[in-house]
């Protein structure tokens, strides 16, 4: 009987191992997922310096993008690179604030309902929202689109007010 208990008794402690270990597994899984990177940039009309960083959980197609201004303004939100599954809709966040589109870019123009963009360009664009009413629109060019913002690219920001910042990012 001592020997039917004691083997009752140890396996919870393995089925209690079992699940530690795999906890641990599915945390070191999803921190290895996690992309970040930085930026440096200055605004054109004042040179003054403005500190970029960026997090993504898909290695840098998506997710979330902060700008520091030189006077302690931070704006905050999400970007995404342009790829060939994209559906417009997904798009509709990136307008808030703004008139939809951004139409110098030479493939982009109005769109009148949902539809499948079918275009890979290399292309980030991002919205950030400031202090009160403030925001401010980037646009990226990658370095190499296939590693996401992971790869470095380089692009501008308009804030509203028509302040431009000038913004690098290196490969991660």
């Amino acid at each position: 009987m001592r020997d039917s208990r004691t083997q009752r008794h140890r396996q919870p402690a393995v089925r209690v191992a079992i699940t530690g270990l795999a906890t641990a597994s599915m945390v070191a899984a999803l921190a290895a997922c996690t992309s970040m990177g930085e930026g440096s940039g200055s605004t054109r009309d004042n040179p003054s310096p403005v500190r970029f960083q960026w997090t993504s959980r898909d290695g840098g197609n998506t997710g979330t993008m902060r700008a520091e201004m030189s006077g302690g303004a931070v704006f905050e939100g999400p970007f995404l690179q342009i790829s060939a599954t994209l559906r417009l809709e997904v798009l509709d966040p990136m307008w808030v604030g703004w008139r939809r589109g951004w139409n110098d870019w030479r493939y982009w123009g109005p769109y009148a309902e949902p539809a499948f963009v079918t275009r890979y360009s290399g292309r980030v664009v991002a919205n950030l929202r400031g202090p009160g009413e403030e925001r401010m629109r980037c646009r990226f060019h990658l370095n190499e689109p296939a590693q996401g913002m992971r790869g470095g690219g380089q692009g501008e920001c308009q804030a509203t007010g028509g302040r431009v910042v000038d913004a690098v990012f290196s490969a991660s």
